[in-house]
C-alpha cells in the first residue's frame, strides 16, 4: 500500500483545525475592534488585550505535566465542546444586553483559558497524527491553514461584524466549534496513561523537575527557545510602528499597508507549495533555516527605505521564507521532543513567546515616542541579527542535531 500523508487521522485533524480556524479568525477580528468601538479608549483596548493574554502565559505551564501523563484526544474535543457552549451562551447574552466591559473581559478570560490548554494539547498530540516520514509535509499544511483562513475570512468577518453584530458571530462560532469537536472525536490514536490515573502532587512536582532537567541537558533546544521569541518579538513589535509610518508618511496610506497582507500571503502560499513538494535533505536543514533568519532580518531592516513596489516584493519574499523557517523549526523540534516531555517543553516555549513579544512591543512603543518610526523599525530589525549570530550560529553544533535529525 502506498504511503501517504493524508491518512484518516491527518485528514480529520486538518479539517477540524480549518473549521475551528474560520470561527477563531472571525471572532478574533471582531473582539479586536469591539472594545475600542464601545469605549473609544486605546488604553482600555490595550489593557483588555493584555489581561486577555494572561491565560496563555500561566495555564499551559500548570497543565503541561497533566497533559504529558494522560490522554490528549479527550482534552482536545472536550475543550472544543466546552468552547462551543460558552460561545453559544455569550451570543444569547449579547442578543439581550448592552455592552459591559467586565462581561467581555470575563468571556475573554474564559475562552483564553480554554484556548491556551487546548492549543498545548493539540500541539503535543499533532506529531502523533502525522505518518512517519511526512513531518515536513504535515507541518507545511498546518502552517498554511491560519494564513489562508485569515486572508479569506477577515474581509467577510468585517462585513458581518458591521451588519449582524457580535452576538450572531458568537452563535456561528459555537456551531463551527461543535462541528470541529465532532470531527475530532473520530480520531483513532493510541495514547497510554503514564500514571495510575490519580492525581498526585508529589508526582506533579517531580514531573516539572524532570521537564526542566531535560531542558537543561538539551543545549540546542535552549538556544532555539532563546532566539525564536526574540525574532518573533521584533516582528510583532515593529508591526504597530510600520502601521504608524504608513498612516503618517505623505506618500503612503493604510490601504497600501493592507496590500502587504496580500503580498505576504502570496509569497507564503508559493513557499508552502514548494516546501510541500520538495523534501529538504536533513543535512541542509539548519543551514537553510539560518540563512532564512538572516535574510528575514535584513529584509525588515531595509523595508521602509524602498519604493512601494519593492516593498511588496520584499513582503512576498518574507512570506516565502517565513513558511520555510517555520516548517523546518516546528517539524524538527516537535519530532525531536519525546512524547512524554512535549507538553512541558512546549509550555515553557509558549510562555517565552508571550513574554518576549510583549516586552519588546512595549519597548518599541516607547522608542516610537521619541524617534522616527522608520528609524525605529530599521534599528530593531537590524539588532536581531546580533542574537541570531550569538545564539544560533555560535551554538550551531548544539542546534544542528535537532534541525538535521531524520524524521
Amino acid at each position: 500500500m502506498k504511503q501517504t500523508l493524508w491518512t484518516r487521522n491527518f485528514t480529520i485533524i486538518t479539517l477540524g483545525t480549518t473549521v475551528s480556524a474560520i470561527g477563531g479568525v472571525a471572532m478574533g477580528f471582531a473582539l479586536s475592534f469591539v472594545v475600542f468601538d464601545q469605549t473609544g479608549s486605546t488604553l482600555l483596548t490595550a489593557a483588555f488585550a493584555a489581561v486577555s493574554s494572561l491565560p496563555s502565559l500561566i495555564l499551559p505551564i500548570a497543565a503541561a505535566p497533566w497533559l504529558d501523563n494522560f490522554r490528549r484526544k479527550p482534552v482536545i474535543y472536550g475543550l472544543d465542546y466546552a468552547s462551543a457552549i460558552l460561545y453559544g451562551l455569550f451570543g444569547l447574552y449579547l442578543m439581550g444586553h448592552l455592552f459591559s466591559l467586565p462581561m467581555y473581559l470575563l468571556f475573554s478570560l474564559l475562552t483564553g483559558s480554554i484556548g491556551a490548554v487546548y492549543y498545548l494539547a493539540y500541539e503535543s498530540l499533532y506529531p502523533n497524527l502525522i505518518p512517519e516520514g511526512f513531518a515536513q509535509k504535515g507541518y507545511t499544511v498546518s502552517g498554511m491553514i491560519y494564513p489562508t483562513v485569515t486572508m479569506v475570512v477577515t474581509p467577510i468577518a468585517s462585513v458581518l461584524y458591521d451588519r449582524v453584530g457580535l452576538g450572531v458571530l458568537c452563535l456561528a462560532e459555537a456551531g463551527l466549534l461543535l462541528a470541529a469537536a465532532t470531527m475530532e472525536t473520530q480520531l483513532r490514536v493510541e495514547e497510554t496513561r503514564r500514571t495510575g490515573g490519580r492525581f498526585s502532587l508529589h508526582d506533579y512536582i517531580q514531573d516539572f523537575r524532570d521537564g526542566f532537567s531535560y531542558l537543561r541537558r538539551e543545549k540546542g533546544l535552549l538556544r532555539i527557545f532563546s532566539y525564536m521569541p526574540i525574532t518573533q518579538g521584533v516582528s510583532e513589535a515593529t508591526e504597530p510602528l510600520m502601521r504608524a509610518y504608513f498612516r503618517t508618511a505623505p506618500h503612503l496610506d493604510i490601504t497600501m499597508y493592507a496590500l502587504f497582507t496580500t503580498a505576504q500571503f502570496v509569497g507564503r502560499t508559493i513557499g508552502g507549495i514548494l516546501h510541500y513538494k520538495v523534501e529538504i535533505p536533513p543535512k541542509n536543514r539548519f543551514s537553510l533555516a539560518y540563512m532564512v533568519y538572516v535574510a528575514y532580518a535584513a529584509m525588515d531592516t531595509v523595508l521602509l527605505w524602498l519604493g512601494f513596489p519593492l516593498m511588496l516584493v520584499n513582503r512576498a519574499a518574507v512570506g516565502f521564507l517565513g513558511i520555510q523557517s517555520a516548517t523546518l523549526r516546528e517539524s524538527s523540534v516537535q519530532s525531536y521532543l519525546p512524547d512524554g516531555m512535549r507538553a512541558k517543553i512546549n509550555a515553557v516555549a509558549n510562555a517565552l513567546y508571550v513574554l518576549m513579544p510583549t516586552a519588546l512591543t512595549l519597548a518599541a512603543g516607547a522608542l516610537g515616542e521619541v524617534m522616527a518610526y522608520r528609524l525605529c523599525v530599521t534599528l530593531l530589525s537590524a539588532a536581531q541579527i546580533i542574537p541570531c549570530y550569538a545564539i544560533m550560529w555560535r551554538g550551531r553544533e548544539d542546534v544542528k542535531p535537532i534541525y538535521n535529525h531524520k524524521y
